[in-house]
C-alpha cells in the first residue's frame, strides 16, 4: 500500500511539474499585435507615494514621448520604447520640486492581456527631484541603477495609460536633506493615469 501511494504522489508531483512548466512557457511564448505603433505620446499626472512617512510626490502634468513597435508576432518585452519625459507642476510634501529624467529610453513591456486591457511595465526609472534643502532619486535598487519599475495597464477602450501602486520597485535614495519627508531606502507607491496619441490597439491571442 504505501508504495502504490508514494507512486501516485510522484505521478502526481510529474503532472504538476510538467503542467507548470506548460503554463510557464505558454506565457514565456506569448506574442503581441500592436496597431498602428510608431510614434506615441502620453499626456497625463502622476504621484508617488511615501509607504513610510505618507509624503506625497505628484507631478501635475507628465509628458512622455517614444515609439511603439507594430506589427503582429511581437514579443513582450520592449514592446514599447520612452525616449523623453518630461516633468512639471511638481511638488514633494507640498514643497515645489524640479524633476529631472535619466537613464532614458525607458522600456515599456507587456505581461498580459484581458478583456481590452494590457497589463505591463515600465522599467528603467531614474527620476531626480531638487529643491532647495532637498534633493533624492526615485529608482530601483539605488540611485543612478536605472531598474526603477512601475506596473501599469493600457486600455484599448479609452486609449489610457494608468499607473499601479503594487507590483513596481520604485524606492527613494540618495535622499539629501527634505525634512524628513522622505528617507533613503524607503518604498514609494506610483499613481496616475494618461492618454496615449494616437490610441493604440494592443492584443495577444
Amino acid at each position: 500500500m504505501r508504495k502504490r501511494l508514494t507512486a501516485v504522489l510522484l505521478a502526481g508531483g510529474t503532472a504538476l511539474a510538467v503542467g507548470l512548466g506548460t503554463t510557464a512557457a505558454l506565457a514565456a511564448d506569448a506574442t503581441w499585435t500592436v496597431k498602428p505603433g510608431g510614434t506615441f505620446s502620453f499626456s497625463g499626472s502622476a504621484q508617488v507615494k511615501d509607504a513610510k512617512t505618507g509624503t506625497i510626490a505628484k507631478c501635475t502634468s507628465l509628458k512622455l514621448g517614444g515609439t511603439l513597435k507594430k506589427g503582429s508576432g511581437l514579443g513582450g518585452a520592449g514592446l514599447g520604447t520612452i525616449k523623453t519625459g518630461a516633468f512639471t507642476g511638481c511638488t514633494v510634501g507640498g514643497i515645489a520640486v524640479t524633476v529631472t529624467s535619466h537613464g532614458l529610453p525607458w522600456k515599456l513591456n507587456a505581461t498580459s492581456f484581458a478583456g481590452g486591457v494590457t497589463t505591463g511595465t515600465i522599467t528603467g526609472i531614474d527620476l531626480v527631484a531638487t529643491t532647495t534643502g532637498c534633493s533624492a532619486t526615485l529608482d530601483g535598487t539605488a540611485a543612478g541603477a536605472n531598474n526603477g519599475k512601475t506596473k501599469i495597464t493600457y486600455s484599448n477602450s479609452t486609449g489610457k495609460i494608468t499607473l499601479l501602486s503594487s507590483g513596481g520597485n520604485l524606492h527613494s535614495w540618495a535622499v539629501s536633506g527634505c525634512f524628513g519627508l522622505i528617507n533613503n531606502g524607503d518604498v514609494q507607491k506610483a499613481s496616475g493615469s494618461g492618454t496615449v496619441t494616437p490610441k493604440q490597439t494592443i492584443t495577444s491571442p
